[in-house]
């Protein structure tokens, strides 16, 4: 009598035992995906974009609002728009920054701006303030990138004055864009078209052991952003979900581009290209790169994918401390 290994092996289909087909359908598998996959890349990569099949941001309206624009990503976008000709509403915390950038912008690109000082660390009574403001223009693009980060990687616990900063996070990463598509988008599906562009962070899919907080409250937004896509596509509203890696920004503390970490006025060139093409990308290449190898990594070894993370952020947690007692001492 045959053992069950001895019966699937000595069961045939058109001259192939049954393990034979098993391997033949994974292979299938295997080269279907990835050859989606890299056809996927090439046409928003490049054939898309060549084809400017991308969303013309000035058909979406006359103003985009961009929140955090007075550094990094934020500015770049505001740029990147005003030479498109697009007006630009200009939300940040500090007006002396806002009526600089503002004042460039205008000279630079001969557009209309509106400057808004919020301080978005603060309650819901803010959004209020910024309907006012914004009453009776017509916004096409809101891209929220408002966003803050730990000073430095520290145990969940342990983060200096926690209570306040673990806040303060929530209302301006969290809180932010949640509200800020409150604010924008029901002008935007009166006209039945418009563009929101939430900018999270790799972080949103990566272990972030130490930066544990900053990491869920990308994952927030990405996962809200996942789903208003489907809930407002019928509506002609194009929302994207941004999950860049890193960026040579004041915030992430990179003086000098790279490849892998582009300046943000090259970041967002790509980014706006990739508007109504993908709606959940990192954008720049290097960073789709990475972006697929971590979900692939979480897919087949979380464990120790998040026991990698953990010991490279650590290594930056022991030099920051190093770093405050050299201060401490200096002191």
């Amino acid at each position: 009598m045959l053992s069950w290994g001895a019966a699937i092996k000595s069961f045939t289909i058109f001259g192939l035992n049954s393990l034979e087909w098993a391997g033949l359908a994974i292979t299938t598998f295997i080269i279907v995906y990835f050859g989606f996959e890299l056809f996927n890349v090439l046409y928003n990569t490049w054939v898309g974009q060549a084809c400017k099949t991308y969303v013309d941001l000035k058909k979406m309206g006359q103003w985009g609002l961009i929140t955090g624009a007075t550094d990094g990503i934020g500015k770049a976008y505001a740029e990147e728009m005003a030479k498109q000709g697009i007006d630009v509403i200009l939300i940040s915390r500090s007006m002396d920054k806002l009526q600089k950038v503002a004042s460039d912008i205008e000279t630079e690109y001969g557009v209309k701006t509106k400057v808004i000082a919020i301080d978005f660390t603060e309650g819901v009574e803010i959004y209020e303030r910024i309907r006012k403001e914004i009453a009776g223009l017509e916004i096409g693009t809101l891209i929220n990138n408002v966003g803050m980060a730990y000073p430095y990687p520290e145990y969940f616990l342990d983060m200096p004055n926690g209570d306040k900063l673990c806040q303060d996070m929530i209302f301006c990463n969290i809180m932010s864009v949640t509200m800020m598509m409150r604010v924008v988008m029901p002008q935007m599906v009166e006209r039945r078209r418009g563009v929101v562009v939430n900018i999270a962070s790799i972080a949103a899919v990566a272990p972030t052991p130490l930066m544990c907080l900053y990491g869920a409250s990308k994952s927030f937004m990405d996962k809200l952003t996942r789903d208003m896509v489907t809930e407002y596509a019928d509506k002609g509203i194009v929302v994207q979900s941004l999950l860049p890696g890193y960026v040579a920004t004041n915030m992430s503390r990179i003086r000098i581009s790279s490849y892998t970490a582009p300046s943000a006025t090259e970041y967002a060139k790509v980014a706006l290209k990739t508007i109504g093409l993908q709606s959940r990308s990192a954008a720049y290449p290097p960073h789709r790169v990475m972006l697929f190898g971590i979900s692939w990594g979480q897919f087949f070894f979380p464990n120790y994918l998040s026991q990698v993370s953990y010991r490279t952020i650590l290594q930056m947690w022991l030099k920051a401390k190093k770093n405050q007692a050299r201060r401490a001492k200096a002191q």
